[in-house]
């Protein structure tokens, strides 16, 4: 059936019949190697980091829900970017956006910085500072996020593919807060879409896993070759999980972006809160450019506190229905403050120079009862 709607394609992917058995649920091939029918000769597969059955169901199902020719699972997000980061060699310079994922950022000054590559970190939704970053220094990726992490600050993505193009750079963007399912930045012409499926790909707060999608037909190859020399591979028994999760990726995504639109503009209203970030509101400064280029608004909702560090962390505290913990995207509703947290190893100068505050809290906005979920930001904030 041609034109299919991807609610339907990504049931349909992860329940297909197992040709030997009919087992609805895809097996899990839950073994570290296969027979070979002679030396150096064997059946589709040879060993569980370079591919297995199963996670073959799965990277079928993330290439359809990211519209993509090829996917690779990792095991983990940061694995994900170590593989996208693997196309590069000593000397190639790495634009990127200020105010990036905390653990992208040390990626780049403690891992990729020591392996030669070097990278600059600039206001990248202003085509300009892109515009002159790029005339400056010969660069071959332009790695962004769009939202960003915490601040949820939207890029034109189209807008950075011209751009690159323009100087002969690659183009990868993290894609993990809007999933794929609001957001497919390769249709924009980006080459490689990254997401830590932990998040809301999975949806279960149950597995560390990570994703690459890519139509480059020039560099799958090699991301392959990465894949499998540097081993972050994830187990069959994830790859089940996630596929699982990726079942509902289209009713989940369509609660969480619900609730999170009602919480957001109930905390726009609240005396205690200095600003709600969330691009579902008018007020926000991108809010025109997420109805162009995402069919949702996600469900991540950030905010500043009227309130010093202490009266921040008496409120984390306080929460009752949302649990203290970094990370995003389950079912279950989040809290957490970035600067103590998540982004805890950018320096203090840095984060504050780009709006990470002691008084910025992250949501990760669940899909329980919106109802229930304001009830318990109401009494939190009344202990402030």
């Amino acid at each position: 059936m041609a034109n299919r709607s991807l609610d339907t394609d990504l049931v349909f992917l992860g329940s297909r019949p197992c040709p030997l058995t009919g087992a609805v649920s895809p097996p899990i091939f839950q073994s570290s190697t296969f027979a070979q029918e002679a030396p150096g000769v064997y059946r589709e597969y040879d060993y569980t980091r370079t591919d297995n059955p199963t996670r073959t169901v799965l990277q079928k199902m993330l290439a359809r829900a990211e519209n993509a020719e090829n996917a690779l699972a990792f095991a983990s997000g940061m694995g994900a970017i170590d593989c996208i980061f693997g196309l590069l060699q000593a000397g190639d310079h790495v634009v990127t956006g200020d105010d990036i994922y905390g653990g992208t950022y040390r990626y780049l000054t403690d891992i990729a910085a020591t392996r030669g590559i070097t990278f600059e970190f600039i206001k990248i939704d202003q085509e300009a500072n892109l515009r002159e970053a790029l005339q400056r220094t010969k660069t071959k990726l332009v790695w962004f996020e769009s939202p960003t992490n915490p601040l949820l600050n939207l890029v034109d993505i189209e807008m950075v593919v011209r751009v690159a193009k323009e100087f002969g750079a690659w183009t990868a963007v993290d894609n993990t807060f809007m999933s794929c399912y609001f957001q497919q930045p390769l249709n924009f012409g980006v080459d490689f879409v990254m997401h830590s499926m932990t998040k809301y790909l999975n949806g279960h707060s149950d597995v560390i896993m990570g994703a690459v999608m890519t139509n480059r037909s020039d560099c799958i190859e090699r991301l392959k070759f990465v894949q499998n020399a540097v081993g972050a591979t994830c187990s069959p028994f994830d790859c089940y999980l996630a596929i699982r999760g990726m079942k509902t990726l289209a009713v989940r995504m369509k609660a969480h972006e619900e609730n999170a639109q009602k919480v957001a503009e109930w905390l726009s209203q609240h005396p205690k809160i200095e600003k709600v970030l969330y691009p579902g509101l008018p007020a926000h400064p991108h809010h025109e450019l997420a109805k162009k280029q995402m069919t949702g608004f996600g469900g991540m909702v950030s905010f500043y506190l009227k309130a010093d560090l202490d009266q921040t962390i008496k409120f984390l505290q306080s929460t009752k229905l949302f649990t203290l913990a970094v990370s995003l995207g389950g079912v279950e509703s989040l809290i957490e403050q970035p600067a103590t947290m998540t982004h805890f190893e950018m320096p203090k100068e840095v984060r504050e120079s780009v709006g990470i505050t002691d008084s910025l809290v992250r949501a990760s906005i669940g899909i329980e009862s919106a109802e229930d979920l304001i009830a318990d930001l109401d009494q939190a904030l009344a202990q402030i």
